[in-house]
């Protein structure tokens, strides 16, 4: 069952799509749900075998500032330094947010771009 998921960009629904509409030059991505505004070229993701979106719908700009932000947090657990839930729980505390809320799917370009600083302290 799709969820109703609306644009912030433009405030239409967005359609349940498959990653053959998104990346069709990806085939190991046909099968996975995508959510999709086509007037404003943003979408999101949906969680493995779901119609449950990963984070909010994002444009070029959006997408890429949570692409800068994985980049430059994924390496703190990814590492083994530490955990997935100790990194997101010491990002949480730094951006002065409950671990519930500190999801870059979630996050708008200012906070992607605080991640990218407060990491870049980190390391």
């Amino acid at each position: 069952m799709s969820v109703k998921v609306i644009c912030p960009y433009c405030n239409s629904e967005a359609v349940l799509v498959t990653g053959a509409v998104i990346y069709p030059h990806r085939t190991d991505l046909y099968n996975k749900y995508f959510y999709r505004c086509e007037p404003c070229e943003a979408y999101v993701g949906c969680h493995l075998n779901t119609q449950v979106p990963l984070g909010r719908l994002a444009n070029a700009e959006l997408r890429k500032a949570k692409l800068e932000a994985h980049n430059a947090f994924d390496p703190l657990w990814k590492s083994r330094k530490l955990t997935r839930t100790a990194a997101y729980a010491w990002l949480a505390e730094k951006l002065g947010i409950k671990v519930a809320d500190c999801h870059i799917g979630m996050f708008d370009i200012p906070t992607c771009l605080l991640v990218v600083q407060i990491c870049k302290l980190k390391s």
